[in-house]
């Protein structure tokens, strides 16, 4: 086997060659294409560490694919099939569902921790599609599923890849197919970890019960996890085990929002300076504005980044003030974001079916109307393999100058939410949005207290992570000021992605 045709810079080339080094120790040669059954020994862990441009994504992918043309099954949180005894398996995974889809755009068949950590119990009936949609039986036959119906699962799994969704299409419900959720007690192998930085130490401890072999892929230029004192769980790795990109390979087509991300590692650089950086910047190059109004339009899609909650929770209200949302209703199309399951221990089944769905703490979710029963949302969960579903929902607003939000509608249980036009810079570590509005006056705010963070000014890691997020196009709003938007909020770019699956959340 051949190493993946790609032009590695030599510290790509030499991360590649340290990867593969580790794996041959375990019995994964695969620069020859060899495997060796899996063995009892200590556990191996490597990290590697860049900032946003230099390759991390690119070389997760070129090993993604040589650990699959050695053989190494792509283990993908949908459904699992009996494993050879001496099969060996990769994951690829990322916190966040965002973050887990921005790799699947690029090709790379990431999951989510979460749907590592617990795997679906298949009905037995159900198992016979799932195991022929891989490629691993004949066409069954399943009453009240048609032959025709089974044909488009069979296009839409060769599409996506993902089980759930192609017998959504054949017109079976999540509860039709999958009997429960449980935590994994079987290991699994080689873990790829995207977006590491963002792992608290409780992750990073279930993970490494889980693979013996994990290979962490992180910025150590962004925020640490809340609660770690500025710390990621790749800082206590020694040396040896970690691996630095150094180049910045985007850079090279002259990306201006790169540019000024990594400008920020100059000591000599203060807020004042980087703003007029910025301004600059916008008049050579479009994908950088400098701008004097946060645009209403695009907080619908793409959240304003902000540092103070305070800030969040005005700029949610002028969102909701300049679409004329009622207070006593959500309008399709405007943003939410999940803030976790309230749900008594005695429906832990249900719980993790929701999260499974996409619906953990973090999600970043659209409205798209009242579902069929009282109390429930029809949902679209941004980043998720299959997207729409409908949940009991508790959606909480929060006021400005008030401790309790308000709460338009609720179920007797289910899942939260807060609004999402607005959210916090940590918040949206491990996202990307084509254009990304950050609010400058809470930067200068954080400049102006001195506070640090491992050793670096707080405004300029929330600048760092913040600029990062933007795929496209930034906007630097220098001033408190909401534009109204050209056309009313609506779903219609939404509409059509995936059935939607009922996902229910209340007592029965």
């Amino acid at each position: 086997m051949s190493v993946p045709a790609i032009t590695f810079s030599p510290d790509q080339a030499e991360a590649f060659d340290r990867v593969a080094e580790t794996l041959r120790g375990a019995g994964i040669d695969i620069e020859n294409g060899t495997l060796r059954p899996p063995m009892e020994g200590r556990s191996r862990v490597l990290a590697v560490m860049g900032k946003a441009g230099s390759g991390k994504t690119m070389l997760l992918s070129a090993l993604s694919e040589a650990c699959k043309e050695a053989g190494l099954s792509v283990v993908s949180g949908d459904y699992e099939p009996k494993r050879e005894k001496d099969g060996r398996t990769l994951a690829i995974l990322a916190p966040t569902n965002k973050a887990a889809s921005v790799l699947r755009l690029r090709g790379v068949p990431a999951t989510t921790i979460h749907r590592i950590l617990y795997k679906p119990v298949y009905d037995p009936e159900y198992e016979n599609i799932a195991e022929w949609l891989e490629g691993h039986g004949e066409k069954p036959e399943i009453e009240n599923v048609t032959p025709e119906a089974l044909e488009r699962a069979k296009a839409s799994y060769e599409t996506n890849k993902s089980i759930p969704a192609a017998l959504a299409v054949a017109g079976l419900r999540g509860s039709d197919f999958i009997t429960g959720w449980k935590r994994r007690d079987d290991p699994l192998d080689v873990g790829f970890i995207d977006e590491a930085s963002m792992l608290d130490e409780k992750q990073y401890d279930d993970l490494r019960e889980i693979f013996p072999n994990l290979v962490l892929f992180g910025d150590p230029a962004q925020l640490a996890p809340v609660g770690q004192s500025g710390k990621m769980v790749f800082d206590a790795l020694p040396e040896p085990a970690k691996l630095t990109l150094a180049r910045i390979h985007r850079q090279d087509a002259g990306n201006p929002i790169l540019d000024l991300a990594h400008a920020l590692a100059d000591p000599a650089v203060d807020f004042y300076a980087f703003e007029r950086m910025v301004e600059e910047a916008a008049k050579r190059d479009e994908r950088v504005q400098f701008a004097q109004r946060v645009e209403a339009g695009l907080m619908a899609r793409s959240p304003v980044l902000v540092w103070r909650n305070a800030t969040r929770i005005r700029l949610i209200h002028a969102f909701r003030a300049v679409h004329g949302a009622p207070e006593d209703a959500l309008l399709p199309g405007e943003p939410l974001i999940c803030d976790g399951l309230e749900l008594p221990l005695k429906h832990r089944r249900k719980r993790l079916d929701l999260e499974a769905r996409g619906l953990i703490k973090g999600a970043q979710v659209i409205y798209l109307g009242p579902g069929k029963r009282r109390g429930f949302s029809r949902l679209h969960v941004v980043g998720a393999e299959n997207p729409q579903v409908s949940a009991a929902s508790i959606v909480k607003i929060e006021k400005p100058d008030e401790e309790e939000p308000f709460i338009p509608f609720a179920a007797h249980m289910g899942a939260t939410f807060l609004h999402g036009a607005a959210v916090t810079i940590h918040k949206a570590q491990g996202s990307q949005w084509p254009d990304v509005q950050v609010f400058a006056p809470d930067l200068y705010a954080a400049f102006k207290m001195g506070r640090s963070e491992a050793g670096q000014p707080l405004w300029k890691r929330l600048a760092y992570v913040a600029i990062t997020r933007a795929e496209q196009r930034l906007h630097w709003v220098v001033r408190n000021r909401l534009a109204r938007p050209a056309e009313p909020l609506g779903i219609e770019d939404l509409k059509g992605i995936a059935p939607t699956l009922e996902l229910e959340a209340q007592e029965e």
